[in-house]
């Protein structure tokens, strides 16, 4: 862990009444056996209460803002907004992941930047929340740092499937090449062209190969070149 949890309280707008709720959701199993901290030190079990706190607010968020949209849309929509990539992107905007306490081995092999560590994390501090002060405040959470990002991780997440329903209406062909490739094996970052009918049209950046074919995919959509 490499900042005071106090700045992180700051960061959130909230400060724990019992603190051990925010130690616990920032310690990985990794940690906790190391120390010999014992059961229920590490996040896991607020992690799967902060998991069913943000689903049931993500569905409230998505019933009372989409009217008109179909029980399988909503599925998919509040599917694209908690899944691991978008918490992860969303624990960005307050640096959770200098938060985290990981055991050596961990931390080594680039635990730190994992979007599947993170995104638990994040959970469990949803949980933590919950458990310290209800769910009115749990939900102001969520609604603050994960529901705000609604447009741009719908955005993100949709640009494939827009993109390839473009191109198949004008005759084109979508297709996506790593192009490179940088960073240590653990923390690996790829690079991703898109092309149209061979040309490319657009490159995109992330740690796995899918979301940087999502990114060029939401890069080639905002160009205009793909139209």
């Amino acid at each position: 862990m490499k900042k005071d949890t106090r700045q992180l309280e700051e960061a959130i707008g909230y400060t724990f009444k019992n603190p051990d709720y925010l130690t616990v959701a920032l310690t990985h199993s990794s940690y906790a056996n190391e120390i010999k901290a014992g059961r229920g030190a590490d996040y896991e079990r607020q992690e799967f209460l902060g998991d069913a706190v943000l689903e049931l607010v993500s569905s409230d968020h998505i019933f009372h803002n989409h009217p008109d949209m179909p029980e399988g849309d909503m599925t998919k929509l509040r599917a694209s907004l908690v899944c691991e990539p978008a918490l992860a992107h969303c624990a960005r905007d307050i640096d959770l992941a200098d938060y985290i306490r990981l055991g050596r081995g961990e931390e080594s092999t680039g635990g730190r930047a994992k979007e599947s560590i993170i995104s638990d994390v994040m959970e469990a501090i949803i949980g933590g929340i919950y458990l310290d002060s209800g769910l009115e405040d749990a939900a102001k959470f969520v609604n603050r740092f994960i529901m705000s990002h609604e447009d741009e991780i719908h955005a993100f997440y949709d640009a494939k499937s827009q993109l390839q329903q473009m191109a198949q209406a004008g005759g084109h062909v979508v297709t996506y090449e790593v192009i490179g490739e940088s960073g240590p094996d653990h923390a690996k970052v790829y690079t991703v062209a898109c092309l149209i009918d061979g040309v490319n049209i657009s490159d995109g950046e992330g740690r796995s190969k899918k979301s940087a074919q999502q990114a060029a995919a939401l890069e080639a959509l905002r160009s205009g070149k793909c139209i």
